[in-house]
């Protein structure tokens, strides 16, 4: 009777278990504008924090979000201190050694700022001698280490997006690589932003840069994975993305391929 009565146990735990989330708790980097930053009230706000708030209403999920280092979220969601990363975080083979994603929810190119009309390219050659500003933990670190920086260009690591704009402005760095669209919200659209702009082209190299920006999760959290993906799904059908896309990024395509 004992042994009947702890596999009843067992079955019922497994049946609840299997439940899916009814709360989600969000890893967040707060000083990455227009992706995620802070309002003179304290508040989070941003394309990541609408489109958090519009998958959990697709969900069906109260949500709430813990504030991080860009570079202390993969650690964090592997200790649990949260469930899902949502902070402009490209899905690439080297964090899928770590971690798990959902599917692309949206892509932003990759580009460098500078001081409009110095010359400067963004190769190797054009910035050889040059020190570029990434942040730290960032697929614009590891491409700015991986293209630029065996070949003679510093490259220096920050925090958060904010010190190296401040680096920026007062010499220290020649220029910072960033997604476009946190480089025009959070730079060049602002008043500190006159004399500087985009340099070249975006970057590109699928293997660092990723397939897009997606939630990163635990890995064997097929549950919550799911749940999730099929609440993306339900507001790219409702036009959600493009409608956030339109506010926060005019003018940049955030499809993915």
């Amino acid at each position: 009777m004992k042994i009947k009565a702890l596999l009843l146990v067992l079955g019922m735990f497994s049946v609840y278990s299997s439940f899916a989330a009814t709360e989600l708790r969000y890893g967040v980097e707060a000083e990455y504008p227009p992706f995620e930053s802070k309002n003179a009230a304290g508040e989070l706000e941003g394309f990541d924090i609408e489109l958090g708030k519009a998958i959990c209403q697709a969900a069906s999920l109260k949500c709430s979000w813990v504030e991080s280092s860009f570079d202390a979220l993969i650690p964090g969601l592997v200790a649990k201190k949260f469930d899902a990363i949502n902070s402009a975080m490209n899905i690439t083979e080297q964090r899928r050694k770590s971690i798990d994603f959902t599917q692309p929810i949206y892509r932003i190119p990759s580009q460098l700022v500078g001081k409009a009309g110095d010359g400067m390219e963004a190769t190797p050659e054009g910035l050889k001698g040059k020190t570029i500003g990434v942040l730290q933990g960032s697929i614009q670190e590891t491409y700015a280490k991986e293209h630029w920086e065996k070949h003679g260009v510093t490259v220096v690591s920050y925090k958060d997006q904010n010190m190296a704009w401040a680096d920026l402005l007062n010499g220290r760095i020649d220029a910072s690589l960033v997604m476009s669209a946190a480089g025009q919200a959070g730079f060049l659209s602002k008043p500190q932003g006159k004399g500087f702009g985009f340099i070249g082209k975006p970057v590109s190299d699928d293997t660092i840069l990723g397939s897009g920006i997606g939630f990163g999760l635990r890995q064997g959290d097929d549950a919550t994975k799911a749940q999730l993906n099929a609440a993306i799904d339900k507001v790219r059908a409702d036009g959600t993305i493009t409608t956030l896309a339109a506010k926060y990024f005019p003018g940049i395509d955030v499809s993915v391929k």
